[in-house]
């Protein structure tokens, strides 16, 4: 649904009658994830993806015809449909889309999602009827069918929160704001933590790390990395989200650096169980040490750990399948 929200707000103000087309289930060869959605407007307009542009235009059929009759449905494409082959799902996939007119769970759910508030949506796939309930809760990160019910968490935007402003944070800044993460930088020392060092952040805050994350929510869409390499700094940070549910807790410097951190930290009284959820010495081994490849190894191991990766190459993964 966030992929498609800016079009549902403006069309949503525009008074457009709105379908709205999910995947609800694949099998074999499939482009999109259970959950990716397609608008389509009784004025014409299009938005978002089902399958990357193979079965588009027939969903677009569909949907017209589910906005004049009012009732939901389930369309099946697969490798043995006439109309799916022809527009190009000769992959082997097959793909259900359910169908719906815009109502007023998916209008709450917009309202939620504009204000970054977790929410999941059950839908009954028979009738259309649904069930707006505040929050994400724990096994259902990703969207899932049980029979008759398709079950979708909206989790808060992913927030990275980077503790430390040095060198390496500037390009992880812009590396997350790539790949879509809300930014915050955290440093107790103004001359780091400014504008000019980090002109992509979403925020900016000077202060001591347990001061400042006493004001950020955190959650599972949060990740938290500390790059300060200073126990004045990296201990208040790390005594400050141990307890909470964030989605990564990283933390710069060599073993024996980490060692001595979880020492102090045993002696405070954090079990092992909080300890072993911060990945130190921090991000994926890719063979370099500059800036840039830093910042690329961290990232690359929070996409990991954020979508269940193993962080092996796809070769070796392929080949152990």
């Amino acid at each position: 649904m966030r992929e498609v929200l800016h079009e549902l707000n403006e069309w949503i103000d525009g008074r457009e009658d709105i379908a709205i087309a999910t995947v609800i289930e694949t099998w074999g060869s499939s482009p999109r994830p259970l959950g990716s959605k397609m608008l389509v407007t009784q004025s014409g307009k299009m938005a978002g993806s089902v399958s990357n542009g193979c079965i588009e235009g027939a969903v677009f059929e569909e949907a017209q015809k589910v906005l004049k009759s009012g009732r939901p449905k389930i369309a099946a494409f697969g490798v043995a449909d006439d109309v799916a082959f022809e527009v190009g799902l000769a992959c082997g996939g097959h793909i259900e889309v359910f169908i719906q007119p815009l109502g007023g769970a998916q209008r709450q759910v917009v309202g939620m999602l504009n204000r970054d508030e977790p929410v999941t949506l059950k839908t009954n796939l028979v009738n259309g009827e649904a069930d707006v309930i505040k929050g994400t809760p724990p096994g259902t990160e990703l969207a899932k069918r049980d029979g008759d019910l398709f079950v979708e968490p909206f989790r808060r935007p992913a927030h990275l929160v980077i503790i430390g402003a040095i060198h390496i944070a500037i390009p992880l800044h812009r590396l997350a704001k790539l790949m879509g993460y809300r930014v915050t930088v955290v440093d107790a020392r103004s001359k780091f933590a400014t504008r000019e060092r980090f002109p992509e952040a979403d925020e900016l805050i000077v202060a001591w790390p347990d001061e400042a994350m006493a004001k950020i929510a955190v959650d599972n869409s949060t990740y938290v990395v500390i790059l300060t390499h200073d126990p004045k700094f990296d201990l208040p940070a790390l005594r400050s989200v141990l307890k909470k549910d964030a989605g990564y807790i990283g933390a710069i410097g060599s073993r024996k650096t980490n060692a001595n951190r979880f020492d102090a930290l045993r002696k405070e009284g954090f079990t092992e169980v909080e300890l072993s959820r911060v990945h130190g010495p921090i991000g994926l081994d890719l063979g370099s040490r500059g800036a840039e490849e830093t910042a690329l190894g961290i990232l690359a191991e929070i996409t990991a750990v954020r979508f269940g990766g193993t962080g092996a190459g796809m070769r070796e993964v392929k080949a152990a399948s």
